[in-house]
């Protein structure tokens, strides 16, 4: 099983990054995890926050692949518990590559997320798309603890 996450922008907060790189290197015995950062658009006088989002669509759909299946994160997105998303997650192990994509700044076109095969929340509050990738990474190593019966999921 692979495991891509892409998202946009880099993070400006080192306790982010720092977290990230601890739950991939964890996770490097339970599955290949490939972290994919790509540029973001920025908003301007001329460019509005639809464009930005519809800019951003151009530059994440290059980087999917027609046989994954697509997770995109969004706050409308359906909610799992950590066993819940355990159970998704061991679903797909051994059948089919995961994608999961977080939005820049003003998040995902709905355009991009039709091409998607889930949508995702991690919860009813709204956190900075930074935030979540540290979120995404934890919950991805939560499941491989839970799935493998590690002590780490109480």
């Amino acid at each position: 099983m692979s495991i891509e996450i892409i998202y946009l922008g880099k993070s400006k907060q080192k306790y982010i990054e720092e977290g990230v790189a601890e739950f991939l290197k964890r996770l490097s015995s339970f599955a290949q995890i490939k972290v994919l950062q790509l540029q973001d658009i920025k908003l301007t006088k001329n460019i509005n926050t639809e464009i930005v989002k519809n800019k951003e669509a151009e530059i994440i759909s290059r980087h999917l692949k027609p046989n994954s299946f697509k997770v995109f994160l969004d706050e409308n997105g359906k909610q799992y518990s950590s066993k819940e998303f355990a159970n998704f997650i061991n679903s797909k192990k051994g059948f089919q590559d995961i994608q999961f994509i977080i939005g820049g700044v003003y998040g995902l076109s709905r355009k991009l997320m039709k091409e998607g095969n889930i949508i995702m929340s991690f919860s009813k509050s709204t956190f900075t798309h930074q935030m979540i990738r540290l979120f995404l990474i934890e919950q991805i190593y939560r499941a491989f603890t839970i799935i493998n019966g590690k002590k780490y999921h109480y």
